[in-house]
């Protein structure tokens, strides 16, 4: 399921550990920049690659919010909603993702385009309220500056 390439890619990382355990974290991370996320059966197919129970690699997938483990939009909105975000109006921003994408937090626009995630605190409560859009952080948000960019994505 893993191009050659990444395959290799694998498989090298697996030498540098007595255990092959200890690859699935980079594993999962190159499986899913390959795929976009991590179906159950990528899962399936790292923990019989590297020697780990199916229900660990589960475990592992749904315990670090950075793994993906169901298809997403084209672009995944992150909401932080932590204390600073919030004191500084991210309930405000999540209405106005709400209302410029149709969806909900976990769940994907109608059109496909958006996947809206609230997320705990991601390390940039000096520029509060902010998202995330892919790996690009947009910090001291407004409704109107929101808009601005939604509108460009879609």
């Amino acid at each position: 399921m893993l191009s050659q390439e990444n395959l290799n890619k694998v498989e090298a990382i697996r030498g540098h550990y007595p255990d092959s355990k200890a690859a699935l974290l980079p594993a999962l991370w190159i499986a899913q920049d390959q795929e976009g996320w991590i179906s159950t059966e990528m899962m399936s197919y790292l923990g019989d690659l590297l020697g780990v129970s199916h229900a660990h690699v589960l475990g592992v997938v749904t315990f670090y919010t950075m793994f993906i483990d169901k298809p997403q939009g084209k672009y995944h909105i992150e909401v932080c909603t932590n204390v600073s975000c919030l004191l500084r109006g991210s309930d405000g921003i999540m209405d106005t993702v709400r209302k410029c994408t149709g969806a909900k937090p976990g769940e994907t626009s109608a059109d496909g385009k958006f996947t809206v995630s609230e997320v705990e605190c991601m390390g940039a409560c000096g520029g509060a309220p902010m998202i995330a859009i892919g790996e690009e952080y947009y910090e001291r948000l407004t409704a109107d500056k929101l808009e601005a960019i939604l509108k460009q994505l879609a």
